[in-house]
């Protein structure tokens, strides 16, 4: 991918950063983003084009709990 342009935002106190319009005219609306944030910088991407690999960041332990947390699991797995 290649850089097309650089902008400056500012974080509110909710969190929220308003996406410059140059650059918002460059995607849909109601186009799902991935946040990806790592220790130095936060990226938005497409969903679409979010490798493969990096779907697993989507899961968290609070997420799995759900269907991993049960009294079941926790037996299926004590004896390991």
């Amino acid at each position: 991918m290649d850089l097309i342009e650089i902008k400056t935002g500012k974080l509110t106190e909710k969190g929220q950063v308003v996406i410059p319009k140059s650059v918002r005219e460059k995607f849909r609306e109601g186009t799902k983003v991935a946040i990806i944030a790592y220790d130095d910088r936060i990226e938005l991407r497409p969903l679409d084009d979010v490798d493969e690999l990096l779907s697993c960041a989507y899961a968290s332990e609070k997420v799995l709990a759900g269907d991993w947390d049960s009294k079941e699991e926790d037996e299926a797995w004590s004896n390991l």
